[in-house]
C-alpha cells in the first residue's frame, strides 16, 4: 500500500483554481452593491462560467499582487545578506556566552531573544540550526532535548504567532486587507509580552521538574557531544568591529522601520526601501564586494522565490471567483450561515478556520495569499474589524505550525534534535492546546473590549 504523500502547494493551488471554476458553473452569480449612505445591499446576476481562463488567472494574480511579491523578494534578499554576515549567529553565540552557568537565566534569555526573533523578523527556518546548537547545550546542564526544542522552536513560534514586526505575515496580510502597515502594533505588542511571559514561566516549572527527574539512565537524545559544542562557544571569538556595527545597524533599521510605519505612515515601497538599504549596509560593513553584495541578495531572493510565487498563483483563485462573479455569492453564504451569530462568534470561526488550513497549507504567505482576500470583506460584513481578522490569521497559523506533519521547519528541527515525530507530539499537544485557547481569549478581547486600532 502506497504511503499517502501531501501534495505539493502548487499542487493544492492549481487544484483550488479548478475547483474555483467548477463552482462558477453551478454556484448562482451575485455581487454586493454599495449605496450612497454606505451599506452595502447583495443582489444576484448572471455569474460567468470559467473555462480556460484558470490559465490566464494566474497572470492576473501576479498582477494583482505585484507589490506584495517584490516586497518578499526583496526583503528575502536582505535578510539573507544580513545572515551571510555571520553577524547575528555570532551575537546570539556570545549572548549565550556571556549569561554564563546561570541554567534559569540562560533558559529564560534565550526565549525571550528566539520569541522576539520570531516577533520581528519571522524567524522561523533559521531555528533549525540553533536547535543544533542550543539542544547539546542544555542536554549538558540536566534537561532534556525537549527544553531545546521549547526555548528555540517553540519560543520562536510563539513570537512568530504574536508577531508585530514581521514582514512575512503581519505585513503581507495587513498589505492585502489594506490595512496600514504594522497598525495595531501596541495590543500586538501585549499579546507577544503575555505569551513570552508565560512561556518564560513554563520555561522555569519545566527545567524544575526535568532536572528533578534526570538521571543517569535516562536516555539522552543529543545530535553531537555536548562538551565539544560548550567549548566551541566558549572559544569562539568576541564580536569583531564589523560585526557589532552590523547589529547596531540592524537595531537601527527596527527603530527607524516603528518610527516610519508609526508617525511617517510608510507603506511597502519605503519599508522595502528600508530593509534593502539595511541589507546593502550590512554587506559594505562586512566588508564584501558589490559582486558579492549582489550575489548574496540574488541568493536571498531565490531562496524565498517559492513563497513570492505562491502569492501570484494563489491571487488566481480569487481572479477565477471575482471573474466568475461568485466571489460575493460565497461571502453572501458565509454571512447567511453565520446570520443572527455575534461578531465573537464569527471571529471564532475565522479563527478554526485559519487553524485547519495550517494543516493543508503551513506557508504563512500561501495560506494569507488564498484566504485574506476572502476574509477581508466577511470580516466588514459581519461586523469584525479587519485587524481582528489578520490576528486571527497569525494565531491560527502560528499555534498549529508546532504540529502540523506538513511543516518541513518542525520536521527539520525535530531530525536535528533527534526527537521522533510521535513523541514530540504526545509531549506538546497540551501545550498547544493551550496557547490555542489563550489565542481565542486575546481574539475575543478585541471585540468585547475598546482597543485602539481594533
Amino acid at each position: 500500500m502506497r504511503k499517502f504523500k501531501v501534495p505539493n502547494t502548487y499542487v493544492i493551488i492549481a487544484a483550488i483554481i479548478v475547483v474555483c471554476a467548477v463552482l462558477t458553473w453551478f454556484v448562482p452569480g451575485g455581487q454586493y452593491v454599495k449605496a450612497d449612505d454606505g451599506t452595502l445591499t447583495y443582489e444576484q446576476v448572471d455569474a460567468v462560467p470559467q473555462t480556460w481562463q484558470v490559465l490566464s488567472a494566474v497572470y492576473h494574480g501576479f498582477i494583482k499582487q505585484a507589490g506584495i511579491i517584490v516586497f518578499i523578494l526583496v526583503v528575502g534578499g536582505a535578510f539573507w545578506l544580513l545572515n551571510a554576515t555571520g553577524a547575528v549567529e555570532a551575537g546570539i553565540r556570545r549572548f549565550i556566552v556571556r549569561i554564563g552557568n546561570r541554567d534559569i537565566l540562560v533558559l529564560v534569555a534565550l526565549t525571550v531573544l528566539f520569541s522576539l526573533a520570531g516577533a520581528v523578523f519571522g524567524m522561523s527556518e533559521e531555528t533549525i540550526p540553533f536547535v543544533g546548537i542550543v539542544v547539546p547545550l542544555v542536554v549538558s546542564m540536566g534537561y532534556d532535548a525537549f527544553m531545546g526544542m521549547l526555548v528555540v522552536y517553540v519560543a520562536s513560534n510563539v513570537g512568530f504567532s504574536s508577531a508585530f514586526l514581521n514582514p512575512f505575515t503581519v505585513g503581507i496580510a495587513q498589505g492585502m486587507a489594506d490595512l496600514p502597515l504594522f497598525s495595531g502594533m501596541g495590543y500586538r505588542i501585549f499579546c507577544w509580552a503575555f505569551l513570552t511571559i508565560l512561556m518564560a514561566v513554563f520555561v522555569c516549572l519545566y527545567a524544575r521538574r526535568t532536572k528533578k527527574e534526570t538521571s543517569p539512565s535516562t536516555p539522552s537524545v543529543i545530535p553531537g557531544d555536548p562538551s565539544v559544542i560548550l567549548s566551541e562557544a566558549k572559544e569562539s571569538a568576541p564580536l569583531t568591529r564589523r560585526q557589532t556595527w552590523i547589529l547596531i545597524v540592524l537595531l537601527l533599521t527596527v527603530i527607524a522601520l516603528i518610527v516610519g510605519v508609526t508617525a511617517w505612515g510608510w507603506y511597502m515601497p519605503e519599508i522595502t526601501g528600508l530593509f534593502l538599504g539595511m541589507g546593502i549596509v550590512c554587506g559594505i560593513i562586512a566588508g564584501f564586494s558589490a559582486n558579492k553584495i549582489a550575489d548574496e541578495l540574488i541568493a536571498g531572493a531565490r531562496d524565498i522565490l517559492s513563497a513570492a510565487l505562491v502569492v501570484g498563483f494563489a491571487s488566481g483563485i480569487i481572479v477565477i471567483l471575482q471573474d466568475g462573479k461568485v466571489v460575493d455569492s460565497v461571502l453572501h453564504s458565509m454571512q447567511e450561515g453565520l446570520h443572527g451569530s455575534s461578531e465573537a462568534a464569527s471571529l471564532s470561526a475565522m479563527y478554526g478556520i485559519q487553524a485547519l488550513i495550517n494543516f493543508v497549507i503551513p506557508s504563512a504567505t500561501a495560506k494569507a495569499a488564498i484566504t485574506i482576500p476572502i476574509m477581508a470583506p466577511f470580516a466588514d460584513m459581519v461586523g469584525v474589524s479587519r485587524q481582528a481578522m489578520v490576528l486571527a490569521f497569525q494565531f491560527g497559523d502560528g499555534f498549529t505550525n508546532m504540529v502540523t506533519p506538513t511543516s518541513g521547519v518542525l520536521i527539520a528541527a525535530l531530525a536535528m534534535a533527534r526527537i521522533p515525530y510521535a513523541k514530540w507530539v504526545n509531549w506538546v499537544w497540551k501545550g498547544v492546546a493551550v496557547l490555542l485557547a489563550l489565542g481565542l481569549l486575546l481574539l475575543l478581547a478585541t471585540v468585547l473590549f475598546p482597543i485602539s486600532e481594533f
